[in-house]
């Protein structure tokens, strides 16, 4: 029973619709009051003007935090900012009915305050496309730790053919999701578990080497995020169910060592090597323990956010690793807080190394590039991230890359434009790691 409410839609309307009326009914009978109560109409106007005090300054507060500080490396929506806006008036509502006194008053002032700022979570949440359900919001890693050993017998495996390819006899539907741990031997970076996704063809005896996909989250945030909010497995299973099972094995490792840390996808004394345990512990972990193809022409990294600027460090400073890019919502640099800061915890104070590290720099240095495809996305409300993305494809054209934009229609810098570049970008990362053509979007 309690596994199938942790399980319940809270992004769709059954949901929405009844949670969203309750908590008007209740603020409505708060504001106003009882018909036969003295001063009714008094205490209404007093109630009315502390809760759009308590609006303003929730406003105030997104624009100070959010426009001027930028706390929050993103700009928020028009509907998250009405949300965050409901929610202050709410707990305002309930301060001004607590002076005001009456016990059933302040009782129903709880309740609708509660009421308010639940509506405005699931409003910023439906807005920002994240959780789904309440279980995925409690467990940041759902999926079960398996340790995989050391494939000896590796240069033996053929690598696929996917013109020759026809999926065996027994072979599964569907890939495989579950958590592995990938030490940090060389790096000594404390990495959580990281995740893996092999496709059918990897589960049967004697696989094919297949290509690989690095993927890695945004910060905050954990190595599930691409699959439980991203959807990452179910598009590779949809494209896996048209080619025979054919898809690239995903790896998800952490960069970051916790949700809130921002190691910048560099190697720092302060901050710690999380380029290293990307670049060369991970890299060496799926090369002895996953059945990969070599070669950059078979390994692809995507991310988002955070973790698409780390896609980019990646694929522009290593190309003789990564062939392939899918870049979402990706900042110009490696960056925690500002520039300054950055600059300061991961390089030493040194402004050139900092501007060096930056993938336009990089590229403009290690160009051109040969056989390498990045695929850039974001989404149309997200102005910050349209400049970024617009900077850093001009420098991948200058540098002769191949190049395609996808651009997320009436989202922002949220999971739903994840979901949309995935979905019309994997098609085109999967092609140039020599998986067959797939038609359309996935």
């Amino acid at each position: 029973m309690l596994h199938e409410l942790l399980r319940v839609p809270i992004t769709g309307s059954s949901l929405l619709v009844p949670v969203y009326v309750i908590a008007a009914l209740l603020a409505g009978w708060v504001l106003i009051g009882p018909l036969h109560e003295r001063h009714r109409l008094r205490r209404a106007a007093v109630r009315v003007g502390g809760a759009a005090v308590g609006a303003v300054i929730g406003l105030a507060a997104v624009w100070w935090t959010g426009d001027v500080q930028d706390d929050f490396g993103v700009q928020f929506t028009p509907v998250t900012r009405m949300w965050i806006a409901f929610a202050f008036a709410g707990v305002a509502l309930l301060l001004v009915v607590a002076v005001q006194g009456g016990w059933l008053a302040r009782v129903l002032a709880v309740a609708a305050a509660g009421a308010l700022v639940l509506s405005a979570g699931l409003g910023v949440n439906v807005d920002f496309g994240f959780y789904k359900n309440i279980e995925q919001a409690i467990a940041t890693n759902p999926y079960k730790t398996r340790d995989l050993p050391v494939l000896a017998d590796q240069p033996s495996q053929p690598e696929v053919d996917a013109a020759d390819w026809h999926a065996p006899a027994g072979m599964p539907t569907k890939g495989e999701t579950f958590s592995v741990s990938i030490p940090g031997k060389v790096s000594h970076f404390r990495a959580r578990k990281a995740v893996v996704w092999l496709p059918p063809a990897a589960q049967v005896a004697d696989p094919p080497r297949l290509p690989v996909l690095v993927a890695l989250s945004g910060q905050p945030g954990q190595p599930a995020d691409m699959f439980q909010t991203g959807d990452l497995g179910s598009f590779l299973d949809r494209y896996a169910a048209a080619h025979d099972g054919l898809a690239p094995i995903v790896v998800s490792p952490d960069q970051l060592g916790a949700p809130n840390r921002n190691p910048m996808c560099v190697d720092s004394r302060r901050l710690g090597r999380s380029a290293t345990y990307v670049m060369t512990d991970t890299v060496d972990w799926i090369e002895h323990h996953l059945p990969v193809a070599s070669g950059p022409g078979a390994w692809g990294i995507t991310g988002f956010s955070q973790g698409a600027t780390c896609a980019m460090q990646f694929s522009t400073e290593h190309p003789d690793v990564f062939g392939s890019a899918l870049a979402i919502s990706s900042e110009l640099a490696p960056v925690t807080g500002n520039a300054h800061t950055s600059t300061a915890l991961a390089f030493g104070g040194s402004t050139a190394a900092y501007r060096a590290a930056a993938p336009v720099a990089v590229m403009a240095a290690h160009g051109p590039y040969r056989d390498h495809l990045t695929v850039f996305g974001y989404g149309s409300e997200d102005a910050p991230y349209r400049a970024s993305t617009e900077t850093l494809h001009a420098a991948a054209v200058r540098a002769g890359m191949q190049t395609q934009v996808i651009v997320s229609p009436g989202s922002a810098h949220d999971w739903n434009t994840v979901r949309y570049v995935l979905a019309h970008g994997l098609p085109v990362v999967l092609a140039h790691l020599g998986l067959p053509q797939q038609e359309g979007a996935l």
